[in-house]
């Protein structure tokens, strides 16, 4: 069983989102992990993300990582990186924060948040102080 509330913070004058998972089997689990598996492919092949699969991708990321028994901070600290070349334009924005509350099989009710989790890459940072 895999439940999932992930709270979105984005840019400071818009209100978060929330958005639940919930797969209660595990059938539903593996239409969770194969959304994971095609968005991972769609990265491999240099497509860009949006908005919806780069949350997907975490909560899988994060449901791993706390199977795999690895504290909350440990997650916090050791997320996938993802740069902003390979998100749609407005996604770094949008994900500037995700907490997530997760209950998961037999395991506690965890919290954790991830912030930053998109990272700009020198490339945008360049463009950012030439557009200032």
């Amino acid at each position: 069983m895999i439940v999932i509330k992930a709270e979105v913070k984005g840019e400071p004058d818009i209100p978060p989102s929330n958005r639940v998972f919930e797969y209660h089997d595990e059938s539903d689990e593996e239409i969770f992990f194969g959304s994971v598996r095609i968005i991972k492919e769609k990265l491999s092949k240099k497509l860009r993300l949006n908005t919806n699969e780069t949350l997907t991708l975490y909560c899988g990321y994060v449901v791993d990582q706390l199977r795999a028994h690895k504290s909350t901070s440990t997650i916090e600290k050791s997320r996938p990186i993802i740069f902003s070349e390979n998100v749609m334009i407005g996604v770094p924005e949008t994900l500037r924060t995700i907490s997530f509350e997760v209950i998961l099989d037999n395991i506690p009710k965890k919290k954790l948040t991830l912030k930053g989790p998109i990272l700009l890459s020198s490339h945008s940072m360049a463009v950012d102080r030439i557009k200032n």
